[in-house]
Order: structure tokens, then sequence, then C-alpha cells
């Protein structure tokens, strides 16, 4: 009862064969670049994210050096630079990128990127200026935002980071920025706002919750947020409040914050001690 599924097994097996047979050495050659691109844009990804950042650089070199015209080598090193926090080299090896011909609008946006991080202000804003208007996207009108911000161009920063914050699904670094904005405008409440909601989208984002607490203490409310918070983070919320309150004259809250802090602190909270003992001295 076994032998007609046993030939039709051979049957199946003689038609793989044959088709195997088929297989022209074109088909194999393909097969194996398609292998060896996926194998070198895997390795790229892995430099690019997870990888030390001083390996990447080097990494990335060596391909330059290998291959000087492949933009997305140079393109590679350039980021690497960016997360090795080499912000210098950064701006050249993203002027190289710009200057290859097969460059396009995001690595403008990438050099603009870089001369921000090199407080370059100005010629960053230059960069910004020669992308067309048509290229809407997030990181652009981020850097846009920031830009106009360090000219105190509040209007237009106010209305980039906007567009930013509707270009996204994960708008919580960009609704930190546009908080800290507000704050050093002296508007606090609508800061409050902003860090609240950035929260909402990033519980994690202490940045933010930090900012909150300072954006509360404008108004003399020194009581901690409702937001989610470790029992490290509580202790670092306590500090940054006591601060605040201490230099808006309200010592005897910003002492028994840092008493608070201090005890809340899951280890011995150094800096926290160091500002009661220079308190109470």
């Amino acid at each position: 009862m076994r032998h007609p599924v046993f030939f039709a097994l051979l049957l199946g097996s003689a038609a793989i064969l044959s088709a195997c047979g088929q297989t022209g050495q074109g088909d194999v050659t393909r097969a194996v670049n398609n292998a060896a691109a996926a194998e070198a844009d895997s390795i790229r990804q892995i430099m690019l994210t997870v990888a030390d950042p001083g390996e990447a650089v080097t990494y990335f070199q060596r391909q330059v050096d290998a291959e000087p015209d492949e933009i997305e080598h140079q393109r590679g090193l350039a980021r690497s630079l960016v997360r090795g926090g080499r912000q210098s080299e950064a701006v050249l090896a993203w002027r190289k990128v710009v200057d290859h011909d097969d460059s396009n609008n995001d690595d403008m946006v990438s050099l603009a990127d870089a001369l921000i991080r090199t407080s370059d202000w100005a010629a960053a804003k230059i960069v910004l200026d020669t992308i067309p208007p048509t290229h809407e996207t997030f990181d652009r009108y981020k850097l846009e935002a920031v830009v106009a911000d360090s000219n105190q161009q509040w209007t237009k920063a106010d209305s980039f980071y906007e567009t930013a914050v509707g270009l996204t699904t994960t708008p919580a670094g960009v609704l930190n920025n546009w908080g800290y904005s507000k704050l050093t405008r002296g508007d606090g409440e609508a800061a409050e706002r902003l860090f609240t909601e950035a929260i909402t989208y990033d519980p994690k984002l202490f940045t933010a919750k930090n900012n909150l607490v300072l954006a509360r203490a404008t108004r003399r409310v020194y009581a901690l947020p409702i937001v989610p918070m470790t029992q490290e983070e509580r202790a670092q919320l306590l500090h940054t409040g006591a601060l605040a309150a201490i230099k808006r004259g309200d010592t005897d809250i910003g002492r028994s914050m840092l008493e608070d802090a201090i005890d809340t602190h899951p280890r011995y909270f150094e800096p926290a001690v160091r500002a009661l003992e220079a308190l109470n001295s």
C-alpha cells in the first residue's frame, strides 16, 4: 500500500533535480551576488547601530579606502563619527558625502545636523536654506526649529516644532526640545504641557521629567509631578526641585527636599549630600 506514495516522492525529487539542472550560471552568479550584498548590508546596519562607534569608524574607513567612490561607505563613516562624538571630523565627512554625485537632500540634512553639533549655527542655517522646501521630513524640520530657536525667531521655531511633531510617531524628543524652548522664553505653563506630552509618548525620557520639575518650579510648585519614575529618578527629581526652590529663596522647602532625596535614593546620593551640607553651613 505504500508503493504509490514512494513513487510519488521519487517523481517529485526527479522534478526538483531537473529544475536545478536547468539553472544557468548567470542565475547562480546573481544569487551569490545578492547574498553577498545582503550580508554586507547586515554588517553595515550592525556597525551603524549596536557596534562600538570606534570600531564602526575603523570598519567604514577601511571600506572607503577600498571603494572610495561608494557613497554608502562614506555615509557609514560620517554617521559613525557622529555616534562616536567626533563632530568636527563628522562635518568633514558629511561634506564629502554632499559633494558626491549620488548625494541627496537627506545628506544635506545630516550635514546641517553635524554642524549644529559643533555649534556652527550660521553654517547649519546656510545648508538648510539650500534644501528645497518640498523636502518635508521630520529631521529637516526638527533642525529648522532648533536653528530658529538659536536666532530667537520664536514664531518660526514654534511653526517648525509643530510641523516636526506632525511628521513622526515618536515625537517625545522634539516635544521636550520645544518645551525647553518655551521654558527659556519664560513661558513655564506652555513648557509644562509640552514636557508632560513628551512623557506620555516616552515614559522613560528622564530629561523631560527633570525639565517638567523645573517648569513647575517657575510657579513655585515643588511637589513632584505624577509621572512614571523609578526610586532613583524620584531622588534625582527631588534634588532638582530642591535646587530650584533654593534658587528662588524657598530655603526651607529646598532643605526638606534634599533630605527626602538622600533618604529616597537607593545608594549614597553625593550631590544631594554636598548641597545639604553647603546649605546648612
